[in-house]
């Protein structure tokens, strides 16, 4: 039996990780282990990742993480965040965001009562590179000047851009576009764009590059540009939530963090401590992030029906206030469920 590790951390995550586990257990048998993690866990131990909780998401073929709250600048001595502890430690140097719609992006905006820039049909999946760029914390401070050090090798360069190849191939994508700021940064983001057109030399697939300022701009004006885009970390980070503003927000985009022998799934969104204890946070990002990890262990007829019960809720307006709707956090994952029990059935 597979042993998936769940990590709910603080606010909202403590609300939408049990309704993704609900999902879960309806559609497979898995061993659920639970781990701490966070800065509720940080008071407690004095530790964000405690050392149980670690040897937990080792035994664990796969970790379910719900989302985190960061302590301010200069609050904690020496703090590190525990998703990004998570990442290099097993190496999930591939972070999948997919960004999707559901073909009703009119809808959705309806939904949440506002009109987007373009409510057009969005189905756009953004690879990231997980362990390297700014985020390999290497910073410092040198009297009044504060240093960072941005890391970005060969190595993994070549294993993000050879994983988003294989995924556009995969998944019968069009088109993979590599986003650099290689004008400016001529070194680092330099050796990045070499490495892609070294690399898309070897599939049959449409491949391009667009500026990182560009890309946040057409984004929003042009979305149909996009299909796969394999960028640099912090790049995918903002470009990311940039991203989910199309579809209705970060309530609705999930996420996956692969490497070669180990997986984490989360929703994209923070704790938001602002509605934590509410009831009113969607859950929709982490149940969809359930369907990622169907697609990953080979059932993607499950994620697809768990995407398809999401679809049937937004067109319904079965949603939480985030979306224009009034049901609480429950209420959606209870609504979800029952849609894919009747589909089981055969209703």
């Amino acid at each position: 039996m597979m042993k998936v590790c769940v990590i709910e951390g603080d606010g909202i995550g403590k609300e939408v990780i049990p309704e993704a586990i609900k999902i879960l257990n309806e559609l497979g048998e898995f061993e659920i282990i639970k781990g701490e993690a966070g800065l509720e866990c940080l008071k407690k131990y004095g530790n964000a990742l405690p050392e149980d909780t670690i040897e937990k998401a080792k035994e664990a073929d796969i970790i379910l993480f719900g989302a985190i709250t960061s302590p301010k600048p200069g609050e904690v001595q020496n703090y590190k965040s525990p998703i990004i502890t998570l990442r290099k430690m097993f190496h999930l140097y591939a972070n999948v965001r997919p960004i999707n719609n559901f073909g009703i992006g009119q809808l959705i905006g309806k939904i949440a009562d506002y009109e987007f820039l373009n409510a057009k049909n969005i189905d756009i999946v953004i690879i990231r590179e997980n362990t390297e760029d700014l985020y390999v914390g290497r910073e410092r401070l040198e009297n009044d000047t504060a240093i960072a050090e941005r890391v970005i090798t060969r190595k993994g360069s070549e294993r993000i851009i050879r994983f988003a190849f294989e995924y556009a191939i995969k998944n019968n994508r069009k088109k993979v576009s590599c986003i650099h700021k290689a004008n400016v940064l001529r070194i680092t983001d330099g050796l990045f764009l070499e490495v892609f057109n070294e690399i898309k030399k070897h599939y049959n697939i449409e491949a391009d590059d667009y500026l990182v300022d560009s890309t946040a701009m057409n984004l929003i004006k042009h979305p149909e540009k996009f299909d796969v885009i394999v960028t640099t970390n912090m790049f995918g980070d903002i470009l990311s939530d940039e991203a989910s503003a199309l579809i209705g927000g970060l309530g609705l985009a999930p996420s996956a963090n692969i490497g070669d022998d180990k997986a984490l799934f989360e929703p994209v969104h923070g704790s938001a401590p602002d509605i934590a204890g509410k009831g009113i946070a969607n859950p929709m990002a982490s149940i969809l992030s359930i369907a990622m990890l169907f697609d990953y262990i080979g059932e993607k007829e499950k994620g697809d029906l768990i995407r398809e019960a999401v679809k049937y809720c937004l067109i319904n307006k079965k949603v939480t206030p985030d979306l224009g709707g009034d049901l609480k956090t429950k209420d959606v994952g209870d609504e979800i469920l029952n849609y894919i029990r009747k589909k089981l059935k055969g209703y």
